[in-house]
């Protein structure tokens, strides 16, 4: 969470990001004695949220986002303390792993950092059964004092301080557990599973236990996570936004500031995904609760002034429709992220005194269009086809910021260190954000379909059905009839449909 400023005030996890941020703005809540929390929510002003894998990664990178910004309402985290790592040196005389909070530049392998603490000791401790290592805590231990090492006599490690293997074969044990610490530990786990039931088949139900709880370390341990690095906040929050709006008003001839801004930007990758963008500012600071987001319906290739006329045309006759009372569907892509209604949630306590409702939303005082004089001039167009060529529109062209005007044959260059400029580029770079976040957001969801969502009637859990039991698409094409009816939701007639629909399609496929 972020002030006016733009300043980091509070970093949180939540699995539930709608119910976590939504109880700081209960009634009950700021009516309470916790000053703490009321100063919190006064001066909250933004948010940036990050998704990540497992409670494990939110753990680990909410403590590193503390320790990098020191947010003021945070209290968790602000030491110097940090997760622990597993640290082995393979240049010492005999290696061996050890336990640090400080990773160094010493030539030594470090594994994690690890958010469990007790599941990584109870791991070490089984690697070093295992594998046969050594647990003594010298470094470079007398050999006159191992003669006798319990550990060796235990059969616990191969004890190479009394000489009983050489530092070459030592290494070589302890590099096999380097492997299993980057996650080679399938074959292990798979023992450790077998001995379990095992152990409940026999009754031994106190040492089944024990290997469960065994396993549970184990994924814990070797389980891959995201490795973080700092996020740079693109879009600055200015200090005195109706300055800045009164100023852009004054270069570009307009009438007043312009207090209400719509920017546009169109994303593709070779004609793929063509998606384009609407961010709408209020007063100079985003109004995230008008973003829209557009999918080309009827543009074919990649034409970014196709897209923007496209784009142009649907925005504002659905608003002139809107004016009318006449709105027979919706040409923007519904559905907000949840980050947007969160967004909104936190501009509400501080929105301005409303307008009187009019029952339609008003045009906006400028359009800003992302590119130079073509989607300029297909924008132009389309809103002179509306009947809104009243409406102030600038293109703004990013290699030289120049600001390119209807009926202007030179673009207009302000100075990089006026706040009008800066304006026009938090409202262009946000446009971009958008786009390209929703042309991502596409592709990922394209690359994660599956050919069985082709086949008619296929729900999702059916389809989880399908590949928990065979794994992928392609050992589902080998699989026999009898084998497909054996899974949840399948009988006779629908396995033999699915194994005629993937017959019909036996171009070999890899899917999770």
């Amino acid at each position: 969470m972020k002030d006016r400023f733009g300043t980091v005030i509070y970093v949180g996890k939540a699995r539930d990001l709608r119910k976590r941020v939504s109880q700081y703005f209960h009634p009950s809540r700021r009516m309470g004695w916790d000053l703490k929390l009321n100063a919190l929510v006064d001066a909250i002003h933004d948010l940036d949220v990050h998704v990540v894998k497992s409670e494990p990664e939110a753990l680990l990178l909410e403590s590193k986002l503390i320790k990098e910004f020191h947010p003021r309402y945070n209290v968790s985290f602000r030491d110097d303390k940090r997760y622990l790592l597993l640290k082995v040196n393979l240049h010492d005389p005999i290696p061996r792993f050890t336990l640090t909070r400080l990773r160094t530049d010493d030539g030594a392998r470090y594994f994690g950092p690890f958010a469990h603490s007790g599941a990584l000791r109870n791991t070490l401790a089984m690697v070093r059964r295992q594998f046969n290592l050594r647990g003594c805590r010298p470094l470079t231990p007398n050999e006159s004092d191992y003669k006798h090492c319990i550990y060796g006599n235990l059969k616990w490690c191969t004890a190479p301080c009394i000489g009983n293997v050489t530092r070459d074969q030592y290494l070589e044990q302890v590099r096999a557990a380097c492997d299993f610490l980057d996650g080679q530990c399938d074959e292990i786990a798979g023992q450790l599973e077998a001995e379990m039931k095992k152990a409940a088949i026999a009754q031994d139900y106190e040492r089944a236990a024990q290997l469960r709880d065994a396993i549970a370390d184990l994924k814990r341990t070797t389980r891959r996570t995201e490795k973080f690095e700092r996020i740079p906040y693109t879009l600055p929050l200015a200090i005195d936004p109706q300055r800045d709006l009164e100023e852009l008003g004054r270069a570009l001839g307009l009438n007043a500031a312009p207090q209400r801004i719509e920017g546009f930007d169109i994303s593709n990758i070779s004609g793929t995904f063509a998606v384009a963008s609407m961010v709408s500012f209020k007063n100079g600071r985003p109004d995230r609760a008008n973003y829209r987001r557009f999918k080309m319906k009827t543009v074919v290739g990649q034409d970014d002034f196709a897209c923007m006329a496209e784009t142009i045309r649907r925005r504002y006759s659905r608003l002139l429709r809107e004016q009318t009372g006449d709105v027979p569907g919706d040409d923007d892509e519904a559905g907000k992220p949840i980050v947007e209604e969160l967004r909104a949630l936190i501009a509400k306590p501080r929105e301005a005194p409303k307008e009187p409702n009019t029952g339609a939303p008003s045009l906006p005082d400028l359009i800003l269009i992302d590119g130079g004089k073509g989607q300029l001039n297909a924008a132009c167009a389309e809103l002179a086809k509306l009947g809104l060529s009243r409406v102030a529109v600038i293109g703004l062209a990013k290699e030289f910021e120049e600001i390119y005007r209807p009926g202007e044959s030179q673009p207009l260059r302000l100075s990089h260190d006026t706040g009008a400029l800066k304006l026009l580029q938090r409202v262009r770079d946000e446009s971009h954000r958008v786009a390209n976040s929703y042309n991502a957001q596409l592709r990922i969801k394209r690359i994660s379909e599956s050919i069985l969502d082709e086949f008619p009637g296929i729900g999702d859990q059916r389809k989880a059905a399908l590949l928990k039991k065979f794994g992928s698409v392609q050992r589902l094409r080998t699989a026999t009839l009898e084998q497909i009816a054996e899974v949840p939701g399948f009988g006779g007639k629908a396995a033999a449909e699915l194994k005629a629909f993937l017959e019909a399609r036996s171009s070999p496929e890899k899917s999770g």
